[in-house]
């Protein structure tokens, strides 16, 4: 079986601890030269841990890359700000670092913002989007100042984390190591990253940017997802970016990689999708 190493990748004000898995002689057959590497972004809540389930289900051919983003678990101690920009800098850095000439960015809510603004700047190498459960470009109506100050709080305890994982995040329970993890991701952020998002990044909008994607683009909804329903993808980011498709995963709610990995896995190696190039 293929391993995955840890290295230091310097960004702005320290490092990020970037975890890459290379297909080669150590892995289960020969490096899978032709197809691009998936470069794994977690969503608001999450780290690198919550691609688990996924990347085990991948051949081990297939070159994968993921870390804490700044802010979160390992990334906490690195300053702010945490904007989305300043992710997608992050992003562009570690991608950079890693040298891969073609891969793949795969987004999973939060992360799948970051992952269309790094896109919007065209970068060299970039061969499509995968955009798991994403924060719609243009954000919806229920969005309002009220929804995000209540969302604000919802990390603020491990009580808050089950109420929001058994009512709003999942649409079946998590198996009871899963869900200690996403307790612990979601308590681990430093206090501004964790603020960031609800009260600012969810409701910038970022439609400009969002028209620029060139590449192609897979988009993951799940069929009873509260927090970005497929109507609400076909609503707020095809128009956007139309040239998306879009595939509905039955029986699941947001957190895709966790509730559904079979089904993201198998997305990221259809052959007619974006995560194939």
């Amino acid at each position: 079986m293929s391993t995955e190493i840890t290295r230091a990748v310097p960004v702005k004000g320290g490092f990020l601890d970037v975890r890459t898995r290379t297909g080669g002689p150590d892995a289960a057959g020969p490096a899978d030269s032709g197809a691009p590497a998936l470069v794994l972004v977690h969503y608001w809540g999450g780290s690198a841990a919550t691609w688990d389930a996924v990347v085990e289900r991948l051949p081990g051919t297939r070159s994968t890359v993921r870390f804490d983003q700044r802010g979160w678990g390992a990334s906490r101690e690195l300053p702010g700000p945490y904007d989305l920009d300043e992710l997608a800098d992050d992003l562009a850095t570690v991608v950079a670092a890693v040298g891969s000439q073609r891969y793949v960015v795969v987004g999973h809510s939060m992360g799948g913002k970051v992952a269309q603004l790094f896109a919007a700047r065209r970068p060299l190498g970039l061969a499509g989007l995968v955009l798991v459960a994403p924060a719609p470009p243009e954000p919806p109506a229920h969005v309002t100042e009220a929804y995000r100050q209540t969302l604000a709080h919802a990390y603020d305890t491990p009580e808050d984390v089950g109420n929001a994982l058994d009512h709003v995040l999942t649409a079946a329970p998590l198996p009871e190591p899963v869900r200690a993890t996403v307790v612990r991701d979601s308590l681990a952020a430093d206090a501004r990253a964790r603020q960031e998002w609800p009260l600012r990044g969810i409701a910038w909008d970022i439609a400009d940017a969002a028209r620029r994607i060139q590449v192609p683009v897979t988009v993951l909804a799940g069929e009873h997802d509260q927090v970005e329903p497929p109507h609400v993808l076909r609503e707020q980011l095809l128009p956007h970016i139309p040239h998306a498709r879009l595939d509905v995963v039955p029986g699941a709610g947001h957190l895709l990689p966790l509730e559904a990995p079979d089904a993201v896995a198998a997305a990221l190696l259809d052959p007619t999708a974006a995560a194939c190039g």
